[in-house]
């Protein structure tokens, strides 16, 4: 990135992964602004499930930021069960492709708009998951399919406008010690589901955010289109 200081906005950081990116930006060089659904802590909020909430965000993140954002981190995501059965199965669906990839795709189209507009580099991070090319649970089709999208639309992103500066890269977490992921190891019987991580072990937050920053801050301009594992060895491409 530039010499000048870096200007970062951070969705789903009111905890978890989100939140440990955040801790790992705050530093001397970098200003970042964060969001969750209810803007507490100092976030800004916003709701994806409301319609013009991912251009709200982005607006208030400008402001927030004395007009400029250079890095988008994408990592706001839903993880909720959605039977088969269930009789809501179509909203259940409806609404987690719109938190996990409509509003990511919002964002990052606000996003390259900005950096065109500018004619400046820039950077987009997107947190998607191992599901999006190992699949999910029988109840988790919308989760899998919603972070399949978000890696595909991230190399689309890389592709289209590597020659502008504008770099984009894709992060796939497995199982990572977060409440949604502490929730489900629970329910599926968290000694079968580590049985199944060569590390033995499910990863830190820490750790995911540490990729999210090189990405974001130090990544050569040469990765770009990247998706990067870190699923303790338990799916290996």
């Amino acid at each position: 990135m530039s010499n000048s200081k870096t200007h970062i906005l951070v969705t789903g950081a009111s905890r978890g992964i989100g939140k440990a990116i955040v801790e790992s930006l705050v530093q001397d060089n970098v200003s970042v602004v964060g969001q969750s659904t209810a803007g507490d802590d100092d976030l800004l909020a916003a709701d994806f499930t409301r319609d013009g909430a991912a251009g709200l965000l982005w607006q208030q993140a400008l402001e927030r930021l004395d007009g400029r954002i250079d890095v988008l981190v994408n990592n706001a995501g839903l993880f909720q069960p959605n039977p088969l059965a269930a009789d809501d199965w179509l909203e259940s669906w409806d609404r987690t492709m719109t938190i996990n990839l409509t509003a990511s795709a919002e964002l990052c189209r606000l996003a390259v708009l900005h950096f065109q507009q500018h004619d400046e580099p820039g950077r987009i991070v997107n947190i998607a998951s191992r599901a999006a090319y190992r699949g999910d649970s029988p109840d988790h089709w919308h989760y899998a399919a919603s972070k399949g999208g978000m890696v595909a639309m991230t190399k689309t992103i890389a592709r289209a406008y590597a020659r502008n500066g504008i770099l984009a890269f894709a992060i796939c977490p497995g199982f990572t010690m977060t409440g949604m992921a502490e929730d489900y190891l629970e329910s599926r019987g968290g000694d079968k589901l580590l049985a199944d991580i060569p590390l033995g072990r499910v990863a830190q937050p820490a750790e995911i955010a540490s990729i999210a920053r090189y990405c974001a801050l130090d990544a050569p301009p040469s990765m770009t289109g990247a998706v990067l594992d870190a699923n303790g060895a338990s799916f290996v491409r």
